[in-house]
């Protein structure tokens, strides 16, 4: 795809989950689809007729198992934060039908104990998983979404 094409593409819309523990640790999983060592917060689509919480809540659980009961919601994003698909990523994901994600983040409390997180999914995303602080998030996540998660701690961190 040339570039013209690629940002003539829309943002697919989406959700992401910032779930922190009792400690103030944020939730990270390492994809089973990549061999880098990066990290990311649970996150994905929001199906028709679903509002962000109820698509956050929903990704949520596919991902890491965690159920509705086990969390606190806190906060959402103001706003929906974008980022931008590297263009040779843009046509092997999705189809090629987006140039990149607009997310609205969720702040999530988890209440319930580290056991109560299973990854091994219907359809796992995740390979590991690990509680990180907050000041090391941004550094284990892939280059392309780091802005998002800059903005996304900025929002939320007097939150966390």
């Amino acid at each position: 795809m040339t570039p013209d094409q690629i940002n003539a593409l829309p943002y697919r819309p989406c959700v992401g989950v910032m779930l922190v523990n009792t400690a103030g640790r944020v939730f990270v999983g390492q994809r089973l689809d990549s061999s880098a060592d990066a990290w990311q917060m649970p996150q994905g689509g929001i199906d028709p007729g679903e509002s962000p919480h109820q698509a956050a809540l929903r990704e949520l659980g596919e991902e890491t198992g965690v159920s509705p009961d086990l969390v606190r919601i806190e906060a959402e994003t103001k706003g929906w934060v974008r980022y931008e698909l590297p263009h040779d990523l843009v046509p092997k994901l999705w189809k090629g039908r987006f140039r990149g994600q607009e997310q609205k983040w969720v702040l999530m409390r988890f209440l319930g104990q580290d056991a109560q997180v299973n990854i091994a999914t219907e359809h796992p995303e995740f390979s590991n998983w690990r509680w990180l602080p907050p000041a090391d998030l941004v550094a284990n996540i892939v280059p392309f979404k780091r802005g998002v998660y800059t903005a996304v701690l900025d929002e939320f961190s007097s939150l966390i």
